[in-house]
């Protein structure tokens, strides 16, 4: 996740210095081919590049308010999860009989487990990295033949929540309460499996890629009488603006890529660590994740 620090010039730079070399390309070869076919092509109105501009930015700013949507949903999910793993640990101790039963510290190390798993499978990353601080080695051997990792550490949770309430140490109102929190979490776990999986149209890129060199095509040739010294800056300033709104709103629509505009999951995770050892009592707290430069993952 970007924060309110200064991003480098070289990250911004980064993200457009393939479009801004086509840009140049395009630029200095329709100046010059309007320079020399000046009787064979019309002369061009400046309206036409201001229409084209306009267009483009009401397509940026669909695109913008759409991907931005997409985020913040998976920003809400994860604030739900860190919520509801509270929650959990707090059911626990408060409806087990005995606060320092032990399947309360194996539930609880679980849940911890489960949100480094999640936001690591979310991201692409391998899902049982690390876990090995939190997880018996028994458990992560049970864990590797499934695809889903976090649901089956959901269904470690629920068969011991089960197997609390045949013993009698759990009634069955306090069995739902808990089922009902596991519940959340797997919805929770669903709602952002669905923002990864699902693209956002491809074509639309496309086609704003294309309406922005086709406006750098108009503009220049509108702007062949001016030297072209002073054209290619103003192409390139124009354009830019137009594709760092693109790619701001392309990195926005695809939180779990494990990139600097990313929801940040392992930062999420490390603070529901904090949290529930501190619930447990425990001594050793680890320290919250620290931003990378402008950013935090």
């Amino acid at each position: 996740m970007l924060l309110e620090k200064r991003i480098p010039v070289s990250y911004i730079f980064n993200k457009i210095k393939r479009d801004l070399v086509i840009i140049l390309l395009i630029g200095v070869s329709a100046h010059f081919l309007s320079s020399a076919f000046v009787d064979n092509i019309p002369e061009m109105p400046g309206n036409i590049p201001a229409f084209l501009g306009t267009a483009i930015t009401v397509l940026l700013s669909f695109k913008i308010s759409q991907s931005y949507d997409r985020w913040w949903e998976a920003r809400k999910v994860w604030g739900a999860i860190v919520n509801d793993s509270r929650s959990f640990v707090i059911q626990l101790q408060s409806f087990l009989r005995d606060a320092s039963h032990p399947l309360v510290s194996t539930l609880a190390y679980r849940q911890m487990a489960w949100c480094y798993s999640l936001g690591q499978t979310l991201r692409g990353l391998d899902p049982l990295a690390g876990l090995d601080q939190f997880l018996p080695q028994k458990e992560l051997q049970h864990l590797t033949p499934h695809k889903n990792k976090p649901l089956a550490i959901l269904q470690l949770n629920s068969l011991d929540i089960k197997n609390l309430h045949f013993s009698n140490e759990l009634d069955t109102f306090k069995q739902m309460q808990l089922d009902s929190t596991l519940v959340r979490l797997c919805d929770s776990m669903g709602k952002a499996e669905r923002i990864n999986s699902t693209v956002f149209p491809k074509t639309y890129r496309l086609f704003l890629h294309f309406a922005i060199y086709l406006f750098v095509v108009t503009l220049s040739i509108s702007l062949r009488e001016i030297p072209l010294i002073f054209e290619l800056p103003l192409l390139v300033v124009l354009s830019s603006i137009f594709f760092l709104l693109e790619k701001s709103a392309y990195h926005l629509q695809d939180p779990f890529r494990n990139r600097p505009s990313d929801t940040s999951v392992t930062a999420i995770a490390r603070t529901i660590e904090i949290n529930i050892r501190q619930l447990l009592n425990e001594t050793t707290i680890p320290e919250p994740v620290q931003p990378n430069g402008f950013y935090i993952l």
